[in-house]
């Protein structure tokens, strides 16, 4: 599987990771698990880490039914959800440029792309400097 989840509670953040190739099947099947772990909540922070992506599904129409389905879970109760998107190379930044675009329609996500680890971290008022150290201390 190409995308995997591990929600980190102690830091109201989701961690989401893609490795290989970017399916979209992949990436709804697990966000459907995610919607049915017993701790997701609405609005909760998102870092998506696309540093290890090595290809991507380019269909446009079914990412936005994807996104649909995402924003029906993430803005429920009125909640706003931030999503920070660390694409540190030239592949990711391509797929984050579909996937902002995608969420246009939606008011209450808002979407960052960060190239940098640190600065993605920041963003979401982490301490942690690396996802590394977030995994660890959150373990």
């Amino acid at each position: 599987m190409s995308v995997s989840f591990k929600i980190l509670k102690s830091h109201g953040l989701v961690y989401v990771r893609y490795e290989g190739f970017a399916r979209l099947e992949d990436t709804m099947r697990t966000f459907g698990e995610y919607a049915q772990h017993p701790d997701c909540r609405p609005g909760q922070k998102q870092l998506v880490d696309l540093s290890d992506v090595t290809g991507i599904e380019e269909n446009f129409a079914e990412l936005m039914k994807l996104q649909a389905a995402k924003a029906d879970v993430f803005m429920s109760e009125g909640a706003q959800t931030i999503i920070v998107y660390y694409a540190p190379n030239a592949l990711s930044r391509k797929m984050c440029n579909m996937i902002v675009r995608s969420w246009e329609p939606f008011d209450s996500v808002v979407a960052l792309v960060m190239e940098d680890e640190a600065q993605a971290l920041s963003v979401l008022g982490l301490a942690e400097t690396s996802i590394s150290q977030l995994l660890t201390t959150a373990a």
